[in-house]
């Protein structure tokens, strides 16, 4: 299994969150990080240019990786860094060397602690395609945004996490994913908290609002449902105190709602290899542009 943590660098703010990120992330590991910056050569016209001529081009395309590692391993002593300039569309290249990653780190324009982010194309492309789990982290995400306040009220990056929330349906429960989250909390010494919507079948939908005791029956066992996919993992981890939530409603509004006293949410995407069709569940998708907490997207069949 992979061991490196990779994230795409560009020199923008929100690749440097990424960056500092995943830096973090591989403290906490125990794992070596890389930074690829992946350089895309532009139309000869364009290339003979005074401003994008190919000595400038590979004058950037060096000093933004060298500086930036240097940068890391001042401020997190310990983490083997690593960089690696690669040529080509930034969305295919990244996609591949993800093949080869513990996990792949993408920045994306943050909007604020309300808005969530917005999510470029290159960031889709990726999270559509990728094989194994990415994580987009907002520009301006701080360490202390996922950690609680200190006693004083204070922000701070020594305080204990903020809890983990993994978006759970029990129809398809995916091993890998849930792994991934409990792996997540159980490094960050915080709790899981697990969020699980739905809804009732349709032809149950007219009757529901007057028929409270129906309504109470399938809550019942949608958090019994719940209840009994977490039951082996809370048994695998049982230093990680879990959180059940089975609520009625759609599960997106349910992760953006948790996420704003998040360190990570985790959701999933069933991997297609059509070359066309969706390739992200509306979910995930609503989840990648309102979470504001980073957000892992964890591939599984």
């Amino acid at each position: 299994m992979p061991r490196t943590i990779t994230v795409g660098l560009d020199g923008s703010p929100e690749s440097r969150a990424a960056a500092e990120w995943a830096a973090r992330e591989a403290r906490l590991r125990g794992v070596p990080l890389k930074l690829v910056h992946v350089w895309e050569p532009v139309p000869a016209p364009m290339a003979q240019a005074q401003l994008l001529g190919v000595e400038t081009q590979q004058h950037w395309s060096e000093r933004i990786p060298r500086e930036s590692a240097e940068g890391l391993r001042l401020r997190h002593p310990g983490v083997e860094v690593t960089t690696e300039q690669l040529s080509g569309r930034p969305g295919e290249v990244l996609t591949r060397v993800a093949q080869d990653s513990a996990l792949l780190v993408l920045g994306t324009r943050g909007l604020s602690r309300v808005g969530g982010f917005l999510v470029g194309s290159v960031g889709q492309a990726v999270v559509a395609h990728a094989e194994r789990p990415v994580v987009l982290v907002r520009a301006g995400e701080q360490a202390a945004d996922e950690h609680v306040m200190d006693p004083a009220g204070v922000s701070s990056a020594t305080a204990p996490f903020r809890p983990v929330i993994l978006g759970l349906a029990t129809d398809s429960p995916d091993n890998a994913l849930v792994e991934f989250a409990f792996d997540a909390a159980a490094r960050r010494a915080t709790f899981l908290q697990v969020v699980h919507g739905w809804n009732p079948p349709s032809f149950y939908a007219y009757g529901l609002s007057v028929d409270l005791e129906l309504h109470g029956e399938l809550s019942r066992q949608e958090a019994g449902a719940l209840t009994e996919v977490l039951r082996p993992w809370r048994q695998k981890y049982p230093a990680v105190e879990v959180v059940e939530e089975s609520r009625y409603g759609t599960a997106a509004n349910h992760l953006v709602d948790a996420s704003r006293e998040a360190s990570l949410v985790v959701v999933g995407r069933r991997i297609r290899r059509a070359s066309v069709g969706t390739h992200i569940g509306p979910v995930t998708h609503a989840v990648l542009h309102h979470a504001t907490a980073p957000v892992a997207v964890v591939p599984h069949d």
